[in-house]
């Protein structure tokens, strides 16, 4: 089976919002991939105002959460 999407978030990875900053850092909590072809992927991030957001985690798709402006927190 050809995979359709392209995965931008694991769980544990660290991020932030570009344009929502007063939610704080976050980070993924969950991450799901949906077998069916053309299903969903998404993951939940929990943010630091202690609100759990859900995004689409596929980089081929419109509403990717990178494209809606979740960054990686790059750890040294």
């Amino acid at each position: 089976m050809r995979k359709e999407y392209s995965l931008y978030l694991k769980v544990g990875d660290h991020v932030f919002h570009k344009r929502q900053k007063f939610w704080g850092a976050g980070v993924v909590v969950e991450e799901r991939t949906s077998e069916v072809p053309g299903g969903f992927c998404y993951v939940r991030i929990a943010f630091r105002d202690g609100k759990t957001r859900v995004f689409d985690n596929n980089f081929h798709s419109n509403s990717c959460c990178y494209y809606c402006g979740i960054r990686k927190i790059e750890e040294e």
